[in-house]
């Protein structure tokens, strides 16, 4: 490794306890190439409900997906002041038959906030799995040492032993928990929606300019480019934002796991006093 891979601050946080794929899943070059996609399947929309843009154009686009050019895109942006500006440049240098329909009729959200609730959404399908292993384990160590004797204390302390209860029972306790944590995941996973194509202030204002005031076209462009990034739903009224509401419940279930986590740790550090 170069010097220059230590001249800038790493939080220990991903360096130590990130997985490989939840690294990625926040990376620069998970969030840059998916703001391509997003590009490209607005286009590709676009041309199916009629406007000018040719088969040539978007293979470009396609081509170019993971050709990010950041040393580029940092110039720009210190001439621009704004990263999606300076990323629909960078990425017109590199499909330049294609310049003129990149981010075509979109505003910054458009990428920005979509691209978070993927990257969200694609968080919660990376730790659902794990959660569900760490269930099934635990399940297992239950059963194992269900008949193996261990004192409960009143109120977890050490001063104040109630009775014999079991380490198979105690983890049942946990695993409780954690089934808790398992479907709150799900059920915030399953409630985000996409913010999907709804222009500047969530008016679809230029979009309608673009397909000369059809509402049914937007309509049908803002379906297209929800069920090409894989949702269900979009948010039916938004602001130049998604709800930020949803932020504060992806923080609590996952608040909530760090919650039965550290119980299960409290739990373990009584048993040498059992």
């Amino acid at each position: 490794m170069s010097v220059e891979d230590f001249s800038h601050y790493k939080s220990p946080l991903v360096s130590r306890y990130a997985s490989q794929e939840m690294s990625y899943n926040y990376s620069d070059g998970k969030k840059f190439s998916t703001w391509r996609r997003l590009w490209i399947n607005l286009a590709k929309s676009q041309q199916k409900l009629g406007l000018e843009i040719n088969d040539e154009q978007i293979s470009e686009m396609e081509n170019n997906v993971g050709n990010i050019d950041f040393k580029r895109a940092a110039e720009e942006e210190k001439l621009c002041r704004h990263d999606v500006m300076a990323h629909v440049h960078t990425f017109a240098a590199a499909c330049p038959s294609a310049a003129p329909i990149i981010h075509l009729g979109a505003t910054s959200a458009f990428v920005g906030d979509n691209t978070d609730l993927i990257v969200m959404k694609d968080a919660f399908n990376i730790l659902l799995p794990k959660l569900a292993r760490c269930i099934q384990r635990l399940s297992t160590f239950a059963e194992t040492y269900k008949s193996l004797p261990c004192l409960g204390y009143m109120h977890l302390h050490i001063t104040m032993p109630a009775q014999l209860t079991s380490v198979g029972k105690r983890a049942c306790l946990w695993l409780q928990d954690l089934m808790t944590d398992l479907e709150s995941f799900k059920r915030s996973r399953d409630s985000i929606r996409f913010r999907g194509v709804k222009g500047t202030t969530g008016t679809q204002t230029s979009f309608l300019a673009l397909f000369d005031g059809d509402h049914s076209k937007v309509e049908e462009l803002d379906r297209l480019v929800r069920e090409m990034a894989g949702f269900d739903k979009s948010y039916l009224v938004c602001g130049q934002t998604y709800p930020r509401k949803l932020d504060i419940d992806c923080l609590s279930v996952l608040a909530s796991m760090g919650a039965s986590v550290h119980k299960m740790g409290v739990s373990c550090r009584g048993f040498p006093n059992c």
